[in-house]
């Protein structure tokens, strides 16, 4: 008897321990937000069904998931307190500001490869408020698109105007320490810049650390393919990666590519920058955001 009673109290209490350990570590999960292993950053709007359409309660959610960076491609658009608020709470969450577009309001028309003074100008001006909206969110890097193919010229003639247009630009950049990020798009056929070793090509004809290449994984895996190869090729240029699966332009898991191969090549590498996620959510509401959240968990297990 006194053993069975002996025995009981053993169990009694390693059951009460283990449920306690239990308790300590979910209080532990609750006060500590998720790590992801790399710096994914959000877009404004892909949380709006759990945070509200508060930017800033937007960006409090994406700190409490775990996510560490923050892209927005309509900052210059942005009222100058807004863009101070931003600034100020990145900072205030430790989380790292990832690309907005240098825009004059209609930036694919802007086609710097036509050699046009008027579209030169325009660039270049454009830079320069870059360089103060950069400066509100401590930013270092910006996209650029160089705009339409000019057909009347040939393509040599136009890579020489498109160079000449950014290595201006990049004079403005450079001692600011902002970095425009010329991105290759698959949009549409008409586009200038559709490969990395296009942009490659132009990085180093313009040779500045202010030039450099946004390597958005869904265009490319649409225009070039064998991604890990393109980007090994493209290695010493490239200053930042987006996210998208294909097709759809939604997130990791959602189509063909193997975005947990993706990162772990990249990571092996030695990049410890931003991942932008520009795409969209497959599935709607607050049950699409957390379908999203739980792809880049699976993800991330790399």
């Amino acid at each position: 008897m006194t053993n069975r009673r002996l025995f009981l109290q053993q169990t009694a209490g390693a059951a009460v321990a283990t449920s306690l350990a239990t308790a300590a570590l979910a209080a532990k999960a609750r006060r500590e937000p998720r790590k992801f292993q790399l710096k994914y950053a959000p877009h404004f709007g892909m949380f709006k069904e759990h945070a509200g359409p508060d930017p800033i309660a937007q960006l409090e959610f994406m700190a409490a998931q775990g996510f560490t960076g923050l892209e927005d491609n309509g900052l210059m658009g942005r009222p100058v307190e807004l863009q101070e608020r931003i600034g100020s709470t990145l900072s205030r969450l430790g989380m790292t500001m990832g690309v907005f577009v240098i825009d004059g309001g209609d930036n694919w028309k802007t086609s710097l490869s036509t050699g046009k003074p008027e579209f030169h100008e325009k660039f270049l001006a454009t830079c320069r408020t870059a360089v103060e909206v950069g400066k509100r969110v401590n930013a270092r890097w910006a996209t650029v698109v160089p705009g339409y193919f000019e057909r009347k010229l040939p393509i040599g003639i136009q890579t020489g105007h498109v160079v000449d247009t950014l290595r201006a630009g990049a004079e403005i950049l450079a001692p600011h320490n902002l970095a425009m990020v010329l991105e290759p798009l698959s949009d549409n056929p008409d586009l200038f810049l559709r490969t990395s070793d296009q942009a490659y090509a132009i990085c180093r004809a313009v040779d500045s650390p202010a030039c450099k290449i946004l390597y958005d994984m869904y265009h490319m895996q649409r225009n070039e393919g064998d991604i890990i190869q393109h980007i090994d090729l493209a290695w010493s240029e490239i200053a930042y990666f987006q996210i998208g699966d294909n097709p759809g332009r939604k997130e990791p898991g959602t189509g063909e590519m193997n975005y947990k191969n993706l990162f772990r090549h990249i990571a092996g590498r030695g990049y410890n920058g931003v991942f932008g996620m520009e795409h969209g959510n497959a599935k709607p509401g607050k049950e699409g955001e957390q379908a999203l959240i739980e792809a880049y968990i699976a993800a991330d297990s790399f």
